[in-house]
């Protein structure tokens, strides 16, 4: 679901991309570990990648990668939240909540 996400917009760019939509997933707090799979592979937090805010670089190139990670990582977002919200909405179609009482 994440691949599918990630190719929708840009086909022909997923390979350039997939090392940050790994690392969303990986860092995406999961309820089944209650916990993210960077936090139970690694025992710490994943590193903090810096926010760019225009101008915070003289460089041209790396102020163009930086607003295209950006860009990017809005993206990926905004459709893993609508990738799950859709999960959701079939496993409640299908699901009943059950009780058990002792000796059931």
């Amino acid at each position: 679901m994440y691949l599918r996400c990630l190719v929708g917009d840009r086909p022909r760019e997923w390979l350039r991309w997939l090392p940050w939509a790994e690392y969303l997933f990986n860092t995406a707090y999961q309820t089944s570990l209650r916990d993210t799979p960077f936090r139970i592979v690694y025992g710490r937090d994943p590193p903090s990648i810096r926010s760019y805010e225009p101008g915070d670089t003289r460089v041209p190139a790396v102020a163009k990668t930086m607003e295209e990670r950006a860009t990017f990582l809005a993206d990926i977002r905004y459709h893993l939240e609508q990738a799950q919200a859709y999960q959701k909405r079939f496993y409640d179609r299908a699901h009943r909540e059950v009780t058990y009482q002792v000796g059931d």
